[in-house]
């Protein structure tokens, strides 16, 4: 991804597994906050060091796929790192956008945002969506 124009770049990063509608709900906001939305998507690898090995539920190449497919989404990019920092360097966004359900201490890559002249923005999440509750009610539904 090569920033070719001015506008304010806005990212965002997760493993958007099994995306629902509290996903949906932040990328859109998200990208009301600048000119153009990158998704940073950690890898299947990545999402199983994290997750634990029964996740991700849904293949990266799917996941992308998905999230290509949003109006509101400008690009998507996959990162193999447990952190999105080495991806925000190359990309500076202005704006990198997590979900309420993280606070700017729990984010290593805080840091490397601010360090590359952009903001934190903490949105709040969409009650009752979670990726971990839908897995754990699926589990219930088959016993």
């Amino acid at each position: 991804l090569v920033r070719t124009s001015g506008g304010r770049l806005v990212a965002t990063g997760g493993c958007f597994d099994l995306l629902h509608a509290g996903h949906v709900s932040l990328l859109r906001r998200a990208r009301a906050l600048g000119d153009a939305l990158v998704v940073c998507v950690n890898s299947d690898a990545s999402v199983r060091r994290l997750k634990g090995p029964g996740r991700p539920v849904i293949v990266q190449q799917d996941r992308v796929e998905v999230l290509r497919a949003l109006e509101c989404v400008d690009a998507v990019v996959v990162f193999d790192e447990d952190t999105p920092s080495e991806l925000i360097e190359r990309l500076r966004p202005e704006v990198w956008v997590k979900g309420g359900d993280y606070t700017e201490a729990d984010l290593s890559e805080a840091d490397t945002v601010r360090r590359c002249g952009g903001d934190v923005v903490i949105l709040p999440t969409v009650p009752g969506y979670s990726t971990t509750g839908l897995i754990t009610a699926l589990r219930t539904a088959r016993s």
